[in-house]
């Protein structure tokens, strides 16, 4: 019986990466930890070699979503010139085929006389959406959340859940059954929230509990699954909490000292990995088995240099890789934080999250470069690529392409056509 429940399991995993190699519905991917389903992507690739490139009204450097060939996104638009002009907050489609912009909705209208400052380096639409179902799901941090159908109508919007942000917003929902959940943590509030998908109704809302110095952060949560148990792991500043889906109870936390903490947390080989951020980031390794305050017993291993603020960490197999904002590039051993290389200087400087393909790593810098290095335990940079823009969006890689988002564009790369040069 047991054999024919794993083989039952393993087959629906089978179906589950194939149907979603096509797609690429949230943040870092359809496994959501930035690994590329079903494709190869090209060593290289340069502006010259795109099937299309679309002009983007704005500035938003939140990740396309890619499902069914269009690609849902979100901007800011400027309704005038200066630091205190009005945006309109807007989800755009796009045709994937052909980049043409298919329908564009306003959603919110932020007040530029009252809109707290953001980040040099963030937008006003940084958090990314997430397709599911015939539905769009937007998030514009403190300024709210909507939900629309395939043609762009706003089926609801509901207004943020916290009204002061430090920096501007950054941090993505994800999607659990049927509610989005995210993480609120401006200067009035700390708290994780879960909302309904049908109407954007709350089902729950926990507070953290916890008194940082610099309370505010911007982490995407991450779903993971211990001993048939769902909990939803969300940091923040000075603590990591695991917490009940369906309920919001907290069942351990992790405390330490950190702020503006932004990696998504990472799953693998039995550990969670979370980075500390501001001011000097620490990786931790926690056990999620503890129940309580679980920081003197379910710590595996701490590791300090080299961490990043910003990028999420990726695995292969049982290795964890990641870049620090500085450039500083490192291969580490899950199980015991041993440093295999490290670190090692790739140009530029990080915030977008990388991603996995055939056993390559795809660093992309804020300066437009990316550099591909093997996913080995000896580093091996194999090439690099230069898109001649800005950005801080993460790659997005469906349907036989990588879409890259620039400050000014999105390019979209025909994976096949690009490698055979």
């Amino acid at each position: 019986m047991k054999k024919a429940i794993f083989s039952l399991s393993v087959a629906s995993a089978m179906f589950l990466s194939q149907a979603n190699a096509e797609s690429w519905p949230s943040f870092r991917g359809p496994s959501g930890d930035g690994h590329v389903k079903g494709e190869k992507l090209p060593d290289s690739f340069k502006p010259g070699q795109e099937l299309w490139k679309q002009n983007i009204p704005g500035k938003g450097w939140s990740t396309p979503a890619v499902v069914a060939g269009k690609i849902y996104l979100t901007t800011a638009i400027p309704g005038g010139e200066g630091p205190m002009a009005n945006q309109s907050l807007e989800a755009i489609c796009i045709g994937a085929a052909d980049g043409k912009i298919l329908w564009k909705t306003p959603i919110f209208e932020q007040k530029g006389e009252t809109a707290p400052k953001i980040h040099s380096k963030n937008s006003h639409a940084s958090p990314s959406p997430i397709w599911n179902d015939g539905k769009l799901y937007v998030h514009f941090g403190h300024m709210g959340t909507a939900c629309l159908d395939e043609q762009g109508k706003i089926l609801w919007k509901i207004p943020g859940l916290y009204s002061k942000p430090v920096h501007g917003n950054g941090g993505s929902p994800i999607l659990v059954d049927d509610m989005l959940i995210f993480s609120c943590d401006g200067t009035d509030a700390q708290k994780v929230v879960a909302i309904k998908t049908k109407d954007g109704s709350q089902v729950w809302s926990t507070d953290r509990k916890a008194s940082p110095g610099k309370p505010f952060s911007f982490s995407t949560p991450a779903l993971i699954e211990v001993d048939g148990k769902k909990m939803v792991i969300s940091p923040a500043s000075d603590m990591v909490g695991a917490y009940d889906p369906k309920t919001g109870k907290e069942i351990w936390r992790v405390k330490y000292k950190g702020y503006s903490v932004i990696p998504k947390p990472l799953f693998v080989n039995g550990l969670v990995f979370v980075s500390t951020s501001y001011d000097r980031p620490v990786l931790y390794a926690i056990k999620p088995n503890g129940e309580g305050d679980v920081t003197e017993t379910h710590v595996a291993w701490k590791l300090e240099k080299n961490i990043p603020h910003t990028p999420s960490l990726i695995a292969e197999g049982p290795d964890l890789f990641m870049v620090a904002d500085n450039g500083m590039a490192s291969c580490v051993e899950a199980a015991t934080g041993k440093v295999h290389w490290g670190p090692e200087r790739i140009d530029g400087a990080y915030s977008a999250s990388p991603v996995i393909s055939d056993g390559k790593i795809y660093f992309q810098s804020e300066e437009g470069k990316t550099t591909v290095v093997k996913a080995a335990r000896t580093f091996q940079k194999i090439a690099t690529s230069d898109m001649g823009e800005r950005t801080l969006a993460s790659f997005a890689v469906a349907d036989g392409k990588l879409f890259v988002r620039t400050e000014k564009n999105l390019f979209a790369f025909n994976l096949k056509s690009v490698a055979s040069r």
